[in-house]
């Protein structure tokens, strides 16, 4: 029996001969899935698909190593595009491939094996990429991606030929890579690119970057050479951005300045050059440095001699270029000043000196107008007739923008044994060593009061309290300290000094307590001696 109408509800059906569909006979409506065939499955019926979690349709099922394989391609491709290294997929997949031998593996570990091995990548290419932005990117803290980077290279023996981390390409990378100089127009990007280059490479034979995080010097340097430039940037917000600390930024930053100041001394006015002042002779001293990095000795020597040979008298040039009522004017910050001898006066000399001379007149003219093509800032005011010639030069240090050339060496990337050869024009010692040696010194100081102390104590008939001085360290981190008790001044004694003397109690030798690792040798001498 037919279901009913589903428009009207009637039972009375007629089927067209044409089309073969049930039409009711009370509304006209065609009834729908009147020809509709259950397939109910057996022996002969046809057979479905059935998909369940693991499977892609009819035929296949993927396994738990296609799965993880799969999930750790997807995890390389996401942690290098972080890093903007996708063309080094493939290279870093293989490393991975290699270390893992096929098996690949999954969780934060993994990721944090990916990040080491693009480091490893990076790193053998001279191009090396920040350990904290790797460590960030990766999710896990500096210590760990480095324990995990050491691991890589000691597996795959590439410790012999591992190369130095190249602080060069770590600020070209940072200045072609900070959100900070994308307004910055591209001819002052590559005048700062070059500039820091030179300081930077400065910096190191400065000892600067020696056994220190080369970040926070890369920061430094960067705005330094952003200030100098008149681009502004926000040095904490430039270390943020590279993963690097403020306060650490600011003391190489400070670092830098002073050892500029010690740079700056050669000029006429180098005692007056302070950190406060420095930004505004910068520009003098970059270009001191920079002529004293392009000097050869060698070259100078034969200049010497070639001088010798020609038997010219300098004097004698100098008068004629230099008259009676010649100026020279220079200025500073836009204000001109005059120096107090700013008039040569030198007799006139004769046609048989110019005769001894063996230069003629001509010559001289052709010399003088060479003169004031390369020296554009230089004003001739010249007489006409046989009247005397007034020369006047004026040289203003904010107008003359064109101080910095970068044909030295060191605006391009030197090997370290290059870059040691070169003579910047001041020699210092690294300021970690120099700091170093001062608290070894202050602690030898603690040291030999404390002995004093104890030997008052155990020996009170040799040792006159009123009498007997004892030496407190005088460094400016540890000032002299003393108090009134009962009428009586005696030496303040702080925590370091009260651990010293007990290490000295245990029979621990100077050189070990020097060296400052106070818990360590509390752990080993103390708390291990079986001494109460």
């Amino acid at each position: 029996m037919s279901p009913p109408c589903s428009y009207c509800g009637e039972t009375s059906f007629i089927r067209d001969d044409d089309s073969g569909e049930l039409i009711c006979s009370s509304c006209g409506g065609i009834q729908q899935f009147d020809q509709f065939e259950a397939q109910i499955g057996g022996i002969d019926g046809p057979q479905g698909s059935f998909i369940h979690v693991g499977t892609a349709g009819s035929g296949s099922e993927y396994s738990y190593r296609e799965r993880k394989l799969f999930a750790a391609k997807s995890t390389i491709e996401e942690v290098t595009y972080s890093l903007g290294l996708s063309s080094k997929n493939v290279d870093v997949r293989s490393m991975v491939h290699t270390i893992t031998e096929g098996e690949f593996g999954q969780g934060e570990w993994f990721r944090v094996l990916i990040g080491a091995c693009a480091y490893v990548i990076m790193r053998r290419e001279d191009r090396p990429l920040p350990m904290a932005e790797v460590a960030s990117t990766v999710g896990c803290d500096v210590y760990e991606i480095g324990r995990m980077i050491q691991r890589v290279v000691d597996f795959l023996d590439l410790r012999p030929d591992f190369p130095e981390f190249d602080i060069v390409h770590s600020l070209e990378r940072t200045i072609k890579n900070s959100c900070l100089f994308a307004s910055v127009e591209r001819g002052v990007i590559e005048r700062m690119r070059k500039q820091g280059v030179f300081l930077i490479q400065c910096a190191v034979k400065w000892f600067l970057s020696t056994g220190r995080r080369p970040l926070p010097l890369v920061v430094a340097v960067l705005v330094f050479v952003a200030e100098l430039n008149g681009v502004v940037v926000g040095m904490e917000e430039l270390a943020k951005e590279v993963h690097a600390r403020v306060s650490t930024s600011r003391l190489r930053y400070k670092e830098l300045l002073e050892t500029l100041v010690k740079a700056a001394q050669v000029l006429p006015w180098g005692k007056d050059v302070t950190v406060k002042n420095i930004m505004k002779n910068a520009p003098l001293v970059i270009q001191y440095m920079e002529r004293k990095i392009m000097l050869n000795p060698g070259e100078i020597q034969e200049k010497r001699k070639g001088l010798d040979r020609a038997a010219v008298d300098l004097e004698d040039v100098v008068a004629e270029c230099l008259r009676h009522d010649d100026e020279f004017e220079y200025g500073v910050d836009g204000v001109t000043s005059r120096k107090d001898l700013q008039y040569f006066s030198l007799e006139s000399k004769t046609v048989g000196d110019a005769d001894r001379m063996q230069i003629s007149r001509e010559c001289l003219s052709v010399m003088y107008k060479k003169f004031l093509d390369q020296n554009r800032c230089a004003e001739s005011l010249i007489g006409s007739g046989n009247a005397r010639k007034r020369i006047s030069f004026q040289f203003d240090l904010l107008e003359c923008r064109e101080w910095w050339d970068g044909k030295s060496e060191l605006s391009k990337k030197l090997m370290l044994k290059e870059l040691m050869e070169k003579d910047v024009g001041v020699h210092t010692m690294p300021p970690s060593f120099v700091n170093g040696q001062l608290k070894c010194q202050m602690r030898q100081k603690r040291i030999n009061a404390a002995k004093l102390r104890i030997n008052r104590i155990m020996h009170p008939l040799d040792a006159d309290l009123g009498d007997a001085e004892i030496p407190v360290p005088l460094d400016s981190s540890c000032p002299k300290r003393r108090r009134k008790r009962k009428g009586m001044v005696v030496d303040d004694v702080d925590w370091e000094d009260l651990i010293i003397e007990t290490l000295v109690l245990h029979k621990v030798k100077d050189e070990e307590i020097e060296k400052g690792h106070y818990n360590t040798l509390l752990d080993l001498h103390v708390f291990n001696s079986g001494i109460v």
